[in-house]
């Protein structure tokens, strides 16, 4: 099912997207722009990528930047008069036993991964409690809910925007903003284009995990639309991650001893 099949929302929605330029965020974009929502898309390039649609509001925003965080405000004020949803999906890869990845790899995906989620909830929220509605949409990870071994700064921040988005979605609601917090498994995207690491081992275990999915970036955004139609609190993209989050919930001692033989695994010497 095509994108632009999905049910239009009741009326047209303000959105913003944060890494809108490829992968997911692209896909989220063009989704939403498909169905009448005015979508800004943002991502770190100075000058609008070729791959933004036509049409599109862009504005250049590194996540780990207040100033540019400011920029993006103002555009949606100055332009909208206010938000609807904003979309944190910006994010890099990486991964790494813990005695191999390097300090600097854990600086910088706690710097782009979880602090450029908590960077744009803190900018939008004044704005949201201010006209008493809001949507903050949180991209994380199955990696947010299940912790598989040689991915511990990537499953941190993970589980860490999963924690704040429940924390906000206690915290907002009596103001009448809704949270969600996405988390899909491995699909096909430019992802892996990111991993810029010590661990080549992992890095190209992640790569392989991202080429073989059988679901690309269009279908996880179909779920992910859905999801934030419905405004669920957890947004589970695909059969196997829900598969994977009840046996972690209900049968963790034999999630516990899955999880352990893959950390043997990463333990033995490869055969070549």
């Amino acid at each position: 099912m095509p994108l632009s099949s999905l049910p239009a929302p009741p009326s047209s929605r303000r959105v913003v997207v944060t890494g809108a330029a490829s992968g997911l965020g692209l896909a989220l974009a063009r989704g939403l722009a498909a169905r009448g929502d005015r979508v800004l898309a943002t991502d770190l390039a100075v000058e609008r990528p070729e791959s933004v649609p036509a049409g599109m509001d862009y504005v250049s925003l590194d996540v780990r930047s207040d100033g540019d965080w400011a920029k993006v405000l103002a555009h949606v004020q100055d332009s909208w008069g206010g938000l609807d949803v904003l979309v944190n999906n910006a994010g890099i890869a990486t991964g790494g036993r813990i005695d191999v990845a390097a300090m600097d790899e854990w600086h910088r995906i706690v710097d782009i991964n979880l602090l450029g989620v908590v960077r744009g909830c803190r900018t939008f929220t004044p704005l949201f409690k201010k006209q008493g509605s809001g949507h903050l949409v949180n991209v994380a990870s199955l990696a947010g809910l299940v912790h598989a071994p040689g991915m511990a700064s990537y499953n941190a921040v993970k589980a860490g925007v999963v924690a704040i988005s429940e924390t906000l979605d206690h915290e907002l609601a009596p103001h009448g903003i809704a949270v969600s917090v996405v988390c899909p498994a491995f699909f096909r995207t430019n992802l892996g284009a990111s991993f810029a690491g010590d661990d080549q081992e992992m890095e190209a275990a992640g790569k392989r995990m991202l080429e073989r999915s059988r679901r690309s970036a269009d279908d996880v955004a179909r779920a992910v639309i859905k999801g934030i139609d419905s405004r669920r609190d957890v947004i589970l993209t695909d059969p196997e991650g829900r598969a994977i989050w009840r046996l972690k919930r209900f049968a963790r001692p034999l999630y516990s001893r899955t999880m352990r033989k893959a950390g043997a695994r990463l333990a033995s010497p490869r055969r070549t």
